[in-house]
């Protein structure tokens, strides 16, 4: 049975069809607007129109890696969280260089069951909609003082 909508727009960039298409449908099921990309320039081309919430994408990809993605997607919509995800052991070096560069991207590692990567999604959301407590300000109370 769907979820209703949270309303995030996140953008699923796969080369196979089979992995953007059915993880899409799943984020879809659990009430998030997904969108299947198997180009990341095709993705790129609609975040000119829509700009995604998050961004869901393979590291290894003909064309333009997903890191080269996500920096770009994030160049032109910073506010967009990324998630990378890849089955090559390698891509956390690739991800260390990236932090270095000042891009702060999360890696989950190939095959990732859909629960581990609803729990990250709902994680890096909830990371965007609760402000750090340095920018919280304690509001004066009202009524008696014990």
């Amino acid at each position: 049975m769907p979820q209703p909508s949270t309303g995030h727009r996140i953008f699923v960039v796969d080369d196979d069809p089979v992995i953007s298409s059915t993880l899409a449908t799943i984020l879809s099921l659990h009430g998030y607007h997904a969108t299947p990309y198997t180009s990341p320039l095709e993705a790129l081309q609609a975040a000119r129109t829509e700009a995604p919430d998050l961004l869901i994408s393979d590291v290894v990809m003909p064309r333009l890696s997903g890191v080269d993605l996500a920096i770009q997607m994030q160049e032109h919509h910073p506010a967009c969280k990324v998630l990378l995800f890849s089955g090559q052991a390698a891509t956390t070096d690739l991800l260390q260089d990236t932090h270095s560069g000042g891009h702060d991207f999360e890696l989950l590692q190939k095959p990732a069951h859909p629960a581990e990567i609803l729990k990250k999604i709902r994680s890096m959301i909830q990371r965007t909609l609760v402000p750090p407590m340095d920018d919280c300000v304690a509001e004066p109370s009202v009524g008696p003082q014990s």
